[in-house]
């Protein structure tokens, strides 16, 4: 709300639906997930109708939400591309990527500290919408992550830049994209998919869609409910009739 009472930037009790839609438009210039648009207008109505109390209806439609599927890649194509490189920097961050279900710049963020390698979780901090969440820790890479985590201290970033500090997004973009063209798999996918892989193949293992979420970090259900679209048992037993 605070955004858009800077955006309004006068009389905030008062309702200006013009505004509004003007805040939003904002949003989406910048790209702004459907998702993400919708929460603020659901902030802006809340705020409105309950607590400065105005009964005035806000016709504003919601913003489509996108019906694109997201790029998954299966296991044995992510085996490929995490073995495309032979440096283990590389194979530790993409295994991670994946076996953790991270986002791009909570590998970079990632910590000795947010490890707890006798649990097998991550405790990621301030992750996306500042929020705090746990996630799985890979018990395949337990020893190799535990030989660079006894060289750190616990504020040492995991993964570090050649020069020493935090790695870029665009460092690990490339690092997966140059593995993806050696393996030679047509996919369109991107280090993200690597995240897509992971919720679908829990939701496939059998984990509820309720326990996905709260892994991946998502507020809305919704947003996870995508990946059973993908997953879809009934669908996959179909067989073309030529």
């Amino acid at each position: 709300m605070n955004e858009y009472f800077a955006f309004k930037g006068h009389n905030i009790a008062s309702l200006d639906t013009e505004s509004i839609k003007a805040f939003l438009l904002n949003k989406q210039a910048k790209n702004a997930a459907p998702q993400t648009t919708n929460l603020y207008l659901n902030a802006i109505k809340f705020f409105y109708r309950e607590i400065a109390g105005l009964k005035q209806y806000i016709n504003i439609k919601f913003s489509k939400r996108s019906k694109k599927l997201p790029i998954v890649l299966t296991r044995n194509e992510i085996k490929e591309i995490i073995n495309a490189t032979t440096n283990m920097k590389h194979k530790l961050i993409l295994a991670l990527a994946y076996g953790a279900g991270l986002r791009v710049s909570e590998v970079t963020s990632l910590k000795i500290r947010d490890l707890d390698l006798d649990s097998l979780s991550i405790h990621l901090k301030d992750a996306k919408g500042k929020k705090d969440r746990l996630t799985v820790f890979p018990e395949m890479i337990k020893a190799d992550i535990q030989k660079i985590a006894q060289a750190k201290n616990g504020d040492d970033y995991l993964f570090e830049s050649e020069r020493g500090g935090k790695l870029t997004t665009t460092t690990l973009q490339k690092v997966f994209v140059s593995n993806l063209a050696k393996t030679g798999i047509a996919k369109p996918a991107t280090l993200h998919s690597l995240r897509h892989s992971f919720a679908t193949h829990l939701l496939e293992n059998g984990v509820d869609v309720r326990y996905v979420q709260e892994l991946l970090g998502h507020q809305n259900i919704r947003t996870t409910q995508l990946y059973t679209q993908v997953t879809n048992p009934q669908l996959k037993k179909i067989k073309s009739p030529l």
